[in-house]
């Protein structure tokens, strides 16, 4: 993953802090019932270089999803952009995991940056069919639009959510600066249809991107998408911060929080994700399974 990579000689110089949470988010996080249900894991299972670290030495690459469903109950499923795949690959991939593990596959490219929203039903269908297979294992869906579109496509947006199955969990992510450039931080109209219509809004930590890290929640549930930098320091720090917000979240109502990690270099994401949890166990007295990592003396 590139976005929001920056050189190494820069992590040290940007300011990394977590900004304040926007007012709204109280009055949003009351209506939340608390006991917080974490969701918690990677953007891709077929990692070759994972074997040996996060599955044990000797996996086949057929047996990588159901060793990692062993380590975590999520997965942001970056995969579906590129290809839809079908109703039969899912169903195998959903043999292969736990009653409580949970998919989040994201909206394809044909749909958000080739039809750019616009005239995409067909299309639509064809991904909502799919996706349907996971049934139980199914997560929130999250939609990434275009990166060049804008504010002035806002009415695109909220016509093409409009159209969604009101019964699916969809999360919004925003790439154009456009969205970000105002006081409050994210786009006040796209925030208010947001709430309104029970919609979430990702929010992504990139060190080179501190725009899209906007705090704001529009529904008692956060989907944070984390992007790492090889295990700098800079990225345990932002771990630090990222648990005690969650933590005031979990006290003011959070009902679901989705934490998926990235990195540049995805070979070290099972590490910072171990560290995120027990940091979590830590702080916030909660019991989420610690991945095992098979080569434990290297790590920490």
């Amino acid at each position: 993953m590139e976005f929001g990579k920056l050189p190494e000689d820069e992590l040290k110089q940007i300011d990394i802090s977590l900004p304040p949470d926007p007012p709204e988010n109280k009055a949003v996080l009351k209506k939340g019932k608390g006991k917080t249900k974490f969701y918690i894991g990677c953007a891709k299972w077929g990692r070759k270089d994972w074997v040996g670290k996060l599955y044990p030495k000797g996996t086949k690459e057929k047996d990588f999803l159901h060793y990692y469903a062993t380590q975590f109950n999520s997965i942001e499923f970056n995969g579906f952009f590129y290809n839809v795949q079908s109703r039969e690959q899912v169903e195998k991939w959903v043999s292969a995991v736990p009653d409580n593990f949970l998919f989040c596959p994201k909206f394809t490219q044909s749909i958000t940056h080739l039809r750019r929203l616009k005239n995409a039903n067909n299309e639509v269908d064809t991904f909502l069919n799919v996706v349907s297979a996971f049934g139980k294992h199914l997560g929130p869906i999250f939609l990434m639009p275009h990166p060049q579109m804008g504010l002035k496509h806002l009415e695109t947006i909220e016509a093409f959510m409009d159209g969604l199955p009101t019964d699916i969990d969809v999360f919004l992510e925003l790439r154009h600066e456009e969205w970000y450039d105002n006081e409050e931080g994210y786009s006040p109209e796209l925030y208010s249809y947001l709430r309104t219509h029970k919609r979430g809004a990702v929010i992504t930590d990139a060190a080179g991107r501190r725009d899209c890290v906007h705090m704001h929640l529009t529904k008692p549930e956060c989907f944070i998408r984390f992007v790492g930098n090889g295990l700098h320091p800079t990225d345990y720090t932002r771990i630090d911060e990222w648990v005690q917000r969650i933590k005031k979240w979990m006290a003011e109502g959070l009902e679901t929080c989705y934490f998926f990690m990235h990195q540049h270099e995805e070979l070290h994401s099972p590490e910072l994700i171990k560290y995120f949890i027990e940091q979590m166990n830590k702080h916030c007295a909660t019991k989420i399974p610690l991945p095992v990592m098979y080569n434990e003396g290297t790590l920490f």
